[in-house]
């Protein structure tokens, strides 16, 4: 895969405790610690973040995400 396409839908299927990268800047979204720079609690998945939420690391949209190893 190249481009936006293996990073679209990244957190589509990830388990809700499943940590999931920026393929930016490599800050990781880990639903166990949430996300204290935009105010989200531990325990929300990646799935379940705000449509307008981005990454703390480089403002990357959530689709710039992709799960880890991937």
């Amino acid at each position: 895969m190249t481009g936006e396409a293996r990073f679209e839908g990244a957190g589509r299927g990830a388990a809700a405790d499943e940590a999931l990268e920026c393929g930016i800047c490599w800050w990781v979204y880990d639903p166990v610690e949430g996300d204290d720079v935009r105010g989200i609690p531990p325990g929300v998945p990646f799935a379940a973040l705000p449509d307008d939420w981005c990454c703390p690391g480089c403002d990357a949209p959530k689709h710039k995400f992709m799960r880890m190893g991937a």
